[in-house]
């Protein structure tokens, strides 16, 4: 009997790879109410892994030390909430009058093209009638779907803690399981990849957060300084949402050009907050994200699109937020792996030359032409 490795033609492991994607992903999907809270609680825990060990470091007790952690990530997310909630409450209050501005901003715009490109207006007005009618219904038939996403979001609220709290405890146990699945022959190749891993994720998790919190501030003083109602919900929105690349920068800008159009008496202040959102996107994506979040962690423009759809599809809203910080561990953990480079390469956004490429392509070429005489 041979000894050599069964070599399996292509179509096989094609077949087999994509019914493993599938199944992954239907798990995923189908558990996503218990895999969502999880995922949370590792990226809470890895960002307060930090502050836990400096406690235990000045000799407080570990459990101690995981319980300060969480009281005081609990008491900003708590004091956060609140000026949202708030700010919530006063737009849902606002939400008729803000329709009612609408339509009016539309009716002169439709009397105008009508007018200028001789158009019936009927039918157009007619349809904003209708949807006027359908937007101020909107406000009171969501407020059931709310009361049952509340139940549902409390519940994950409370569990997040405690998962947080399970995970910060057995993590010397999670490290030591690892280092046994791949072996006492791997045990240092391990160690130093798991290590490297942690503390890029916990610089890139924590650079995000200064990110977001810096651009909230600069986008909440804009409005402030505009004169835009609801400043605080909309600036922490704009900032959550420019998490998401290329999609989330447009309607994170809309929100509040919206805002304006409808609570200001003049267009310019819509003009006013389009101009200086470009100049924070400015600073952003050349100065705070390459010096403050990680030059190293960058995915391209491809792959965050299709991630950021991907985790919609599956997640929801939870989904496309937790995306790009997942794929980002994901490249991490592939740079780190000698097999897995490629794949990290292919994620990044690092462009080869065209020359090098051709004169691969060349060498590729004239090695196959001499193996073929």
């Amino acid at each position: 009997m041979s000894d050599s490795k069964v070599q399996y033609p292509f179509y096989i492991k094609a077949s087999i790879f994509f019914c493993g994607l599938t199944a992954f992903l239907a798990i995923l999907y189908i558990a996503k109410g218990i895999i969502i809270p999880l995922v949370f609680s590792i990226v809470i825990a890895i960002l307060l892994n930090p502050l836990v060990e400096h406690l235990v470091r000045i000799r407080i007790n570990r459990i101690i030390a995981i319980i300060i952690s969480l009281v005081l990530s609990i008491s900003v997310i708590l004091t956060i909430g609140a000026l949202l909630v708030s700010q919530t409450i006063q737009l849902s209050e606002s939400w008729p009058l803000l329709v009612d501005k609408f339509t009016e901003l539309l009716n002169q715009s439709i009397s105008w093209v009508s007018g200028y490109f001789n158009i019936k207006p009927y039918n157009i007005h007619e349809w904003i009638a209708n949807t006027k009618g359908e937007l101020i219904n909107m406000s009171s038939a969501a407020i059931g779907q709310t009361l049952l996403a509340a139940g549902n979001l409390i519940i994950v609220v409370l569990i997040i803690p405690v998962y947080t709290f399970l995970i910060l405890f057995y993590k010397p146990l999670i490290l030591e399981f690892i280092n046994r699945l791949f072996g006492k022959a791997n045990h240092s190749r391990v160690s130093e990849i798991t290590t490297q891993t942690k503390t890029v994720i916990q610089k890139y998790l924590t650079g995000l957060i200064i990110e977001t919190a810096i651009v909230a501030a600069m986008q909440v003083i804009t409005l402030f300084a505009l004169g835009i109602e609801y400043a605080i919900l909309l600036g922490v929105i704009g900032a959550l949402l420019n998490l998401v690349p290329y999609i989330g920068g447009i309607v994170a800008v809309a929100l509040p050009m919206m805002i304006a159009l409808a609570t200001k008496s003049t267009a310019w202040y819509a003009v006013y907050v389009l101009i200086i959102y470009y100049i924070i996107q400015l600073i952003d994506n050349n100065y705070i994200v390459p010096r403050i979040v990680a030059s190293k962690v960058k995915i391209n423009a491809l792959f965050s699109i299709i991630v950021v759809i991907a985790g919609n599809a599956l997640w929801g809203i939870p989904g496309m937020f937790l995306s790009i910080p997942l794929l980002a561990i994901v490249k991490l953990i592939f740079d780190h792996v000698e097999s897995l480079k490629p794949w990290g390469f292919l994620l990044g956004d690092t462009m080869p030359s065209m020359l090098k490429l051709k004169l691969s392509f060349k060498k590729i070429t004239t090695e196959s032409d001499e193996i073929k005489n």
